[in-house]
């Protein structure tokens, strides 16, 4: 029982990472028998990973298709940011007493480098610079659950991340300076209500803005969140 359970997240964690990386992207036939043979175990644990990703909304079933990666559309990201800028902004608030001088180091050292790439904008590097700035300020947040529901909601929307902000590439210098507005707050040690709302609207952004882009006629305004 447990060599299927640690067979199955070695599965799961392969194909999550394909798909995060695009080397799966929206729509590939994910082919157990063929996954099977590249791990080398049965199409059993992989079945199990599928269903996994089935329940984050990584993946989709088709009547006389399978398995495939699950197609991203609007609503889909829309809801998913709306979700993690909620969920998001209290695991920060969470965590920001519980964040060291070299945490706060660590994320401005992480913000400097997606700075850097702003003048020969390079969306893929400045969205794995921006997962670690976050992945650190949350670190220390002392409810795993929602830990967890925090990386779920990133994991849903890697396969978007890179066209926003090249889509509405002004956005990314907008979040560095957001980013540097956090770290301060925590740092000053600011009541953790305004961490929480800063975190948020800071989220709350970046949809706002790819909305105003793709459809001016439907933006929400969710930086009144």
């Amino acid at each position: 029982m447990t060599r299927t359970l640690s067979k199955s997240q070695r599965a799961y964690h392969w194909i999550k990472e394909r798909i995060a990386s695009q080397t799966y992207t929206p729509g590939y036939r994910l082919v157990l028998g063929a996954i099977a043979g590249e791990l080398d175990m049965s199409v059993v644990p992989v079945r199990e990973a599928i269903r996994q990703l089935e329940a984050e909304g990584l993946v989709q079933f088709e009547h006389n298709v399978g398995a495939r990666v699950a197609m991203v559309d609007d609503a889909q990201y829309r809801h998913s940011m709306e979700a993690l800028s909620i969920l998001e902004g209290t695991a920060t608030a969470m965590a920001a007493r519980a964040l060291t001088p070299d945490d706060l180091r660590a994320a401005r050292a992480i913000n400097d480098e997606m700075v850097q790439t702003l003048d020969h904008f390079d969306p893929p590097a400045f969205t794995a610079l921006n997962q670690r700035f976050h992945s650190t300020l949350i670190a220390p947040c002392p409810n795993p659950r929602l830990h967890e529901l925090v990386t779920a909601e990133w994991a849903r929307l890697s396969r978007l991340r890179d066209s926003t902000f090249s889509f509405v590439p002004g956005r990314a210098h907008e979040s560095v300076r957001e980013h540097e507005q956090i770290v301060a707050l925590i740092e000053a040690g600011a009541p953790l209500n305004e961490i929480e709302h800063a975190a948020r609207r800071h989220h709350a952004a970046t949809l706002d803005a790819y909305l105003d882009h793709e459809h001016p006629d439907e933006a929400v305004g969710m930086h009144i969140l």
